[in-house]
Parts: C-alpha cells; structure tokens; sequence
C-alpha cells in the first residue's frame, strides 16, 4: 500500500470558522500542556524517563477533568497532538531536530483528524465532511484516492484555511521498461538529464519581484 496527500483549500463558513479557532487553541493548549510536563518532570527528577504519546494520552483524560472545555474539540485532534509531540521529542533524542518549542497563536496553526467511522468522507467535487464541522466547501482540483487515514487542518499567516488528506491507496507500479537514465542538478538548469532533456528553473522571484 502507498500513501499519498492531496492538499485542498476549503472555505469554511463563520460557525465552522469559530470552531476551527477553538479546535487550534484546544490542539496548541495540550501541546504547551505536555512540553511543560516532561520540563518539569525532568527538572523534578533528571532519571526520569520520557512519557511517551500513550502515557500522555492517559493524562489527556485528567487534563480534560481539569478543562472541560477541551471535550469541546474533536477528541482525535488532541490525541495527535500528543502523537506529535513524542515524534518530536524522538527526534530530537536522535540528533535530527532541535528541543521541541512551545507554539504561539501568532504563527500558522493546525491539528490533525483521525478518520474513525468515517468521519471525514468527500462528498463530491466540491465538499468533504470533517470532524465537528458537518460539510465544508472546497476548491475543486485534485480528489483524494483510496481509503482516507486522516487529515491535517492548517490556517495559514494569510488567514486562508487547508485541508491536507493522506490516504492508502494500492501500489501502482509501473511496468519496467529496461532502460535507464542519469540526473545531475545544474545552475542554468534545474535537473540535466542523460539523455539530452534538460528542466528549466523557474525563476518566480524574477517574476513577482516588483
């Protein structure tokens, strides 16, 4: 199976708008929430081990006792943050990323949906249905393929709202065809090829410079 993302931008109506907002800020607040617990649990105890994403869903439940108003987001959403936020700890303890940071309002924000009991379904060219929001509008351009796994909500700086659905789709191999070719990144083209075919660069900076 190949997974694959479609991005789409979706027109939210000014209800569904209020609870994207409330979604971010609930997604953001576990965030903050579960960094400042491993801090201060380190801090409190340097031999302590990391709480991975199923230990932090445990305390999710206590944290919701805490704030109910968290119930009020969709419950995957939160999950995913936490699942988020281990990956991110993975990958610092390997070297790959620095310490994970708090998150801020002021940047871009999303929360990613789990697709249970098919909770997210595209309904046609130009609507899908999403968790806590019903039916929202979307551009048409590219439908997602196969079955849906989840999907990545995100407001941009711009104030403009997307939807990224990954899907499993079938591996689709193509038939092999015996013949081969190299590549070598250049300066006057982006990609030359064995063969004599050479990709331009596209210089957009040029274009919208003034």
């Amino acid at each position: 199976m190949v997974l694959k993302a479609v991005k789409m931008r979706i027109y939210p109506n000014s209800e569904q708008r209020d609870r994207l907002m409330q979604t971010f800020g609930c997604a953001r607040f576990v965030w903050n929430q579960m960094l400042n617990m491993q801090i201060e649990r380190r801090k409190n105890n340097p031999d302590a081990k990391f709480v991975n994403a199923f230990g932090m869903n445990n305390l999710l439940k206590r944290l919701k006792e805490e704030y109910p108003w968290l119930k009020q987001a969709e419950s995957t959403s939160l999950q995913s943050a936490n699942r988020n936020l281990a990956d991110a700890f993975q990958r610092f303890f390997k070297g790959q990323n620095k310490f994970p940071h708090f998150k801020s309002r002021k940047y871009a924000q999303s929360y990613n949906s789990k697709c249970v009991n098919h909770n997210i379904k595209v309904i046609d060219n130009h609507h899908i249905k999403l968790p806590k929001l019903g039916v929202v509008y979307f551009r048409p351009g590219r439908l997602p393929q196969g079955k849906i796994k989840n999907v990545t909500v995100r407001l941009t700086v711009a104030n403009q709202y997307y939807i990224t659905v990954l899907t499993e789709c079938e591996n689709q191999t193509l038939a092999k065809t015996g013949k081969r070719v190299g590549g070598d990144l250049g300066l006057k083209s982006l990609l030359n090829l064995s063969d004599g075919y050479k990709e331009p660069i596209h210089h957009f900076e040029d274009k919208y410079r003034k």
